[in-house]
């Protein structure tokens, strides 16, 4: 079935239908294009927010990047980015296979059908003229034959005329026979004109016209099939990119899988494991007796023989490192601004990077050395001169990197022999400590007239201390024995809890650091400062010790 033959009669139909499917085409184009808009914008919108979410500082400088959550969340981020890459090239197909060909398509389209319809509307102009050139035809064909009629009633009506002269009756007669005469042409006129109309009109509806129709109807099939084409493009850019959004969304689901909770928690300790021994007992303090010492010049005391109280306390109130607030530290290149174990991660990592220079600058050499022995063979290729700087170079380079290695290695001796021995105080923290030395610490019978500070001590036990006293330095005598300026030859650690009641000795707690003043003399003391003050001598055996 086809329009010429069933809408031969429907030409305003068919301009009509044709028209809305053209309109429909453009609609569609219209839609994608938006479409494509919305799909550009929702992946600009899935880049913005995976860049918000991404890491601002390098990988290998943040710490975070090795829990497996945190990275994790960047394999997340980065499908989505991935993702958000699949939206655009579906943006791209669609404005591309659909919008601009459909477009194009539809502009082709229009042009022919109105070629078409411009082509039927001549055809229906030329059978109206000839329709009309038949109507005139005809009236003049029925009023010839009128006034024929008309002419012959006269004749005959003079004819039979006795007054009527002979000259009028044969003047009538030709009028009458000149209207007959003109009338028959007019007849054959009509019937010529009638055979031409018939035949146009013939042509026209049995032929003219359905070719055109046919025409319409072969444009308005192709221009179905094509849209209904550019409807399966649509699922076509959506199903191009169905297998990478499958793969970016296996990727999430891998990503979430990989979150390790135990790893994490590894990786926690290994970023921040301090290697510190954990902090001894805290000592007990008693304030209700006064200390036992008889003062002398070199008592460990106030000037008035009582105890300093203000220093104790003080060294009670000293801040215990798991909770005090930090201060700002003062980074050194050794790295021992850092706790123990953070300081033998940071010099292995320095000492791996160094060996990897230096492998490479030694490989480096050996290139050279191998392109200069090609020089020296064949110095059409080159002049093996030329190569002596850039040799040069490696060499010093390849010795400051060996010097550089060695100095991180040292540094890692002493770092993991420092983590080694803080593990050995952890272990042994709660055994019992050795006796201290039997022997008095030096300086204890060089005391100044015990007399003087039994009046002293009497007098002390009648008058409270004085804030001046209270704030007298606690080793103001006993700083006399030992000669001023004194600087540190060591530094050591407490391996056991002291409590310095003697004259002269000081008190530490376990695992406190100290500055070592003094070596011990053969007598089991050593002369040690603490940090938060004072200073005097503890046993030998109490401390574990690190000359500089």
């Amino acid at each position: 079935m086809d329009w010429g033959t069933e809408l031969w009669d429907q030409f305003e139909v068919l301009e009509r239908h044709t028209q809305w499917g053209l309109d429909l085409l453009d609609k569609y184009v219209k839609f994608v294009k938006e479409r494509a808009e919305v799909e550009q914008a929702y992946a600009k919108q899935l880049r913005s927010l995976v860049k918000k979410y991404l890491p601002k500082r390098p990988t290998k400088d943040d710490p975070e990047v090795k829990f497996s959550q945190q990275q994790s969340f960047v394999q997340l981020l980065q499908e989505v980015n991935d993702f958000a890459g699949q939206r655009e090239l579906v943006a791209e197909s669609l404005g591309i296979r659909v919008c601009l060909e459909l477009a194009k398509y539809s502009q082709e389209m229009k042009q022919e059908r109105k070629m078409h319809f411009q082509e039927g509307r001549r055809a229906q102009q030329q059978l109206e003229n000839g329709f009309k050139q038949l109507e005139n035809s005809k009236r003049k064909f029925e009023r010839d034959c009128r006034e024929a009629e008309k002419a012959a009633h006269t004749a005959e009506r003079l004819d039979q005329d006795i007054n009527a002269t002979k000259a009028d009756v044969e003047k009538a007669k030709q009028q009458a026979h000149l209207r007959n005469h003109m009338a028959e042409e007019s007849k054959n006129e009509y019937a010529a004109q009638l055979q031409r109309f018939n035949r146009d009109q013939a042509h026209f509806y049995f032929s003219q016209m359905p070719q055109i129709f046919d025409k319409l109807q072969d444009m308005d099939e192709r221009r179905t099939t094509r849209l209904g084409a550019g409807y399966g493009l649509l699922a076509e850019a959506e199903l191009q990119v169905v297998p990478i959004i499958g793969k970016c969304l296996e990727g999430m689901k891998v990503a979430a899988e990989s979150v390790d909770a135990k790893n994490d928690s590894q990786v926690l300790i290994e970023l921040h494991k301090s290697g510190f021994a954990r902090p001894g007992d805290l000592e007990f303090e008693d304030f209700s007796q006064v200390m036992n010492r008889v003062p002398s010049d070199s008592s460990l005391g106030t000037p008035d023989g009582r105890p300093e109280l203000r220093a104790a306390s003080s060294r009670s109130r000293a801040k215990r490192w798991p909770f005090g607030k930090k201060s700002k530290t003062v980074v050194t290149e050794d790295f021992s601004h850092l706790p123990p174990e953070q300081q033998r991660k940071r010099l292995q990592q320095q000492l791996e990077e160094r060996n990897k220079e230096l492998q490479k600058e030694e490989d480096q050499r050996e290139a050279l050395k191998k392109m200069k022995d090609v020089y020296e063979k064949t110095p059409q290729m080159g002049d093996p001169a030329s190569l002596e700087p850039r040799i040069a170079e490696t060499l010093g380079n390849i010795e400051r990197l060996k010097l550089e290695v060695q100095k991180y290695e040292a540094w890692l001796a002493e770092a993991e022999s420092r983590v080694l021995s803080n593990r050995g105080d952890s272990l042994s923290r709660h055994t019992r400590p050795p006796d201290p030395p039997t022997t008095a610490p030096p300086d204890s019978s060089s005391s100044s007239n015990n007399s003087g500070s039994q009046d002293n001590k009497e007098s002390s036990s009648e008058e409270p201390p004085s804030e001046e006293g209270q704030d007298t330095p606690i080793y103001t005598e006993f700083d006399e024995d030992f000669e001023e300026p004194a600087s540190p030859i060591g530094q050591c650690v407490a391996i056991y809890h002291f409590e310095g009641s003697s004259e002269g000795t000081v008190s530490m707690s376990e695992g406190e650091d100290l500055s070592l003043m003094e070596e011990d003399k053969g007598d089991g003391w050593t002369r040690v400062r603490r940090k938060q003050g004072g200073e005097g001598y503890v046993p030998t055996s109490y401390l574990r010790v690190t000359l500089n």
